[in-house]
């Protein structure tokens, strides 16, 4: 059923869709050298102890994204592979800071980025939208100032996003450049409440304004913060895959997303990092629905939950949510 049903992925970096095998060939393509001889040898760097110990490794990859067709080429894999999962709807993040403090443009990352994801609603029917993350482990200075260098490109954003070392970098040290954003007609998101605790989501909501907080799994730790998500629809955006791989939760089974489900909260599957955490969205609903014994029910409700959380005009989540129904209901009653 998973397969067959369409959904929208509303947590993932572009970067981290880098499969080794592109790695490189873009390291090839750009005369780079890698600290790893193999495909092999990457994948067995892939083991990580914590949120830190992933993006050392995540930073190093980035290295080898030089032109605007290497940004081109990894966003059209993951397009790939979102027309592979019934991936119908796409919202990705984006890292500049990571390009950018290395020497590469604004432009070259976001027009290659955008160029693909343009080619990807015209050849195969995947809408998208873009939301520039700032990274948190940096100064708010840095990211006023990664916000003023994206001015000409607002137009063709969606939102901004706050991601990278969340330990000791609480969302507060962002609200001015968030109401910079704000200002400028761009949507809130950011990462909350996976290493951080659930404070640190009171203040994503309060100091940020955000319409949706991504991972957010620790909020079961406070029920009043549950009440305030379930009353005013605020959506998760979980990694089930991605938070055992960085030890948020010990093993899949451990993991509080069916918790999250059955107290009302507008929870939905994503991949985040999907070639370093072990699987794409299809690959996260599947094991999560085996760990946690989620029927067919509840997988068509993350679904919905999927569109019902997305930035989609109201028309287009209204169209993918008719379509989504009658697929189930036909599943159902076979």
């Amino acid at each position: 059923m998973i397969d067959s049903l369409p959904k929208a992925e509303l947590h993932l970096h572009i970067e981290g869709t880098l499969e080794p095998e592109l790695m490189f060939s873009l390291a090839e393509r750009n005369a780079i050298s890698l600290p790893y001889q193999s495909v092999e040898e990457v994948r067995a760097a892939y083991q990580f102890s914590s949120l830190q110990s992933f993006l050392d490794i995540y930073y190093a990859g980035a290295k080898v994204l030089q032109t605007e067709q290497d940004f081109y080429d990894l966003t059209w894999a993951y397009l790939e592979r979102c027309q592979k999962d019934n991936v119908v709807h796409t919202e990705i993040f984006f890292d500049p800071q990571t390009h950018t403090d290395r020497g590469i443009s604004f432009g070259t990352v976001f027009e290659g980025i955008d160029a693909a994801l343009q080619d990807g609603k015209k050849q195969l029917g995947i809408s998208s939208h873009i939301i520039m993350c700032f990274l948190r482990h940096l100064s708010a200075e840095d990211a006023m100032n990664t916000f003023a260098m994206s001015k000409p490109w607002h137009h063709r954003m969606i939102g901004v996003g706050l991601d990278s070392s969340e330990q000791g970098n609480p969302p507060r040290k962002f609200t001015e450049v968030f109401e910079k954003a704000r200002q400028a007609g761009l949507k809130a998101v950011a990462h909350a409440g996976e290493e951080g605790p659930a404070e640190y989501i009171w203040e994503a909501l309060k100091e940020l304004k955000v319409l949706r907080v991504d991972h957010g799994v620790r909020c079961l730790d406070d029920d009043r913060l549950v009440q305030y998500l379930v009353e005013n629809r605020i959506p998760l955006t979980v990694c089930p895959l991605s938070n055992v791989k960085l030890c948020v939760f010990d093993s899949l089974s451990d993991h509080n997303l069916k918790q999250m489900l059955d107290r009302g909260l507008c929870v939905t599957v994503n991949s985040d990092d999907p070639s370093y955490f072990g699987g794409y969205i299809n690959d996260n609903f599947r094991a999560t629905q085996t760990a946690l014994g989620l029927d067919n029910q509840a997988v068509y409700q993350l679904l919905r939950n999927s569109f019902n959380a997305s930035f989609l005009e109201h028309s287009e989540r209204a169209r993918h949510l008719a379509r989504l129904d009658t697929l189930y209901q036909e599943l159902s009653d076979d």
